[in-house]
């Protein structure tokens, strides 16, 4: 039987806190680009108010981000920003990742996405087994996308957004390297490009030594 993300995590800590926004990202993985974060909160009734028919947005359209099409996350994007009580998007860049490391750039996108919020959360649900606790209380969830609606919310507006970076900004300054096609993952039409042409000033650089070296 295939299930979708709930409110069940949501009305656990509802018992407690006012708002509670869900985070995730989008971008970790990449060879190019910025990582990026969301932040969302939605309202108690989302799951049963009447804007959730909306069309060919349902319930169930709201999962994970990588198990929707790109036509699919951005008609799903959309009927989120409209319904959702708040949301944030932020990005964190290459330099940064080069000049740190991913994780504590990650943590970076996921702090300013929260702290962009009009609305300021009581409680924070992370996807994921990590967080470095910025002055919230919070619940990290393994695979939190899956599970929990406000989550899955934050995962897709993380991808769209950094997704449409990719392919508005980034391949539109470099299109030789493919970057709207790709969005900077180490695709093999990538990697051959970056052989090729060398990389260019939105690739981390720290993510490159083996091909560079041409090990791959």
């Amino acid at each position: 039987m295939k299930t979708y993300p709930d409110l069940s995590f949501e009305q656990k800590h509802w018992m407690k806190y006012d708002i509670i926004a869900g985070i995730d990202e989008a971008g970790r993985g990449p060879l190019a680009g910025p990582v990026s974060a969301a932040a969302v909160v939605l309202p108690r009734d989302f799951a049963s108010n009447g804007a959730i028919s909306n069309g060919a947005i349902s319930f169930g359209s709201i999962n994970d981000s990588k198990k929707l099409s790109p036509q699919k996350r951005e008609a799903v994007a959309e009927f989120i920003r409209e319904n959702a009580l708040d949301f944030a998007v932020s990005m964190v860049g290459n330099k940064e990742i080069d000049d740190g490391d991913i994780l504590k750039s990650t943590m970076s996108a996921m702090e300013k996405a929260v702290r962009n919020l009009s609305i300021k959360p009581d409680f924070l649900l992370i996807d994921g087994n990590y967080y470095s606790n910025k002055g919230y209380e919070f619940e990290a969830v393994v695979k939190g996308d899956a599970k929990s609606l406000s989550i899955a919310a934050a995962s897709i507006l993380a991808k769209v957004a950094r997704d449409r970076w990719m392919a508005e900004v980034a391949h539109w300054e470099y299109p030789e390297y493919g970057f709207a096609s790709h969005k900077g993952y180490g695709t093999k039409l990538h990697i051959e490009k970056i052989k090729f042409y060398g990389p260019c000033p939105y690739h981390r650089m720290t993510f490159l030594t083996r091909i560079l070296r041409n090990d791959i």
